[in-house]
């Protein structure tokens, strides 16, 4: 009986250590594999991702992987390095390699009209001072803050008080419209650099409910914007008066 156990329990470990020899040789093997196809890291969309994303908030989509060199494509991307401020020209799908020829710069995609609005959203476009959207400079593919100011305040609770509230965060610019400075000609180096002249028109994706409180915002308050980026801070905002403000 005893002479039964020991052998059961022998061929037990025996079978467990076949198994790991088994194991470490095939990841020997994978890594040997791997090693002569000359692997190269690059960066693979894992989830889908809308056309005119800005490279911040593309980088939450993006993994570095290592894949054979014959099967990488001449313009992938190992890093977004030399990336800062540019946009996606088309949706990504999962499993891609970012490609140099996927990212452009925002004027690009402005006159492109390529921003995809997200499922489930819908356009919305208002006229706004250049002072009160970050001086005009604005592209298709930012992503935007949106405050909004009453005088007097919008319920009984604030009767007589003026009030600012920030009441959406990282709100997506499908399109900006500018008026050229006079004297200059559109696009062009003292165009970008100089104050922008007159309104903007701005058109934003958003759901239904917060069409409607923009509108509101708009048509009985003011609007001012930020420009906010996607590791931006996110905190629980409340109403401001001046007692807030001083505080």
């Amino acid at each position: 009986m005893k002479s039964r156990l020991i052998a059961g329990l022998a061929a037990i470990v025996l079978a467990i250590v076949g198994a790991l020899l088994v194991f470490t040789y095939a990841q020997a093997a994978d890594k040997r594999a791997m090693a002569g196809l000359e692997p190269i890291e690059v960066l693979v969309v894992q989830e889908k991702v809308a056309a005119g994303t800005n490279v911040e908030l593309l980088a939450e989509s993006l993994a570095v992987k290592r894949l054979p060199a014959s099967a990488v494509a001449k313009s992938a991307l190992k890093d977004l390095k030399k990336s800062a401020g540019k946009v996606t020209e088309v949706g990504l799908v999962a499993g891609e390699q970012l490609v140099a020829e996927r990212l452009i710069n925002p004027k690009e995609l402005e006159a492109s009209g390529a921003v995809e609005v997200p499922k489930g959203l819908q356009e919305l476009s208002f006229l706004l001072e250049p002072q009160r959207a970050v001086g005009g400079n604005l592209a298709p593919g930012d992503q935007i803050g949106v405050h909004i100011s009453y005088a007097p305040g919008p319920s009984p609770e604030f009767e007589g008080i003026d009030t600012t509230k920030f009441v959406y965060h990282k709100v997506l610019l499908t399109n900006v419209q500018k008026a050229p400075v006079p004297g200059t000609e559109e696009g062009s180096e003292q165009d970008t650099a100089a104050l922008p002249a007159g309104s903007l028109l701005l058109t934003v994706a958003v759901d239904d409910a917060k069409s409607a409180r923009i509108v509101h915002g708009n048509e009985f308050g003011t609007l001012w914007l930020t420009k906010e980026p996607a590791n931006a801070t996110e905190s629980e905002n409340e109403v401001i008066t001046k007692t807030e403000v001083y505080e």
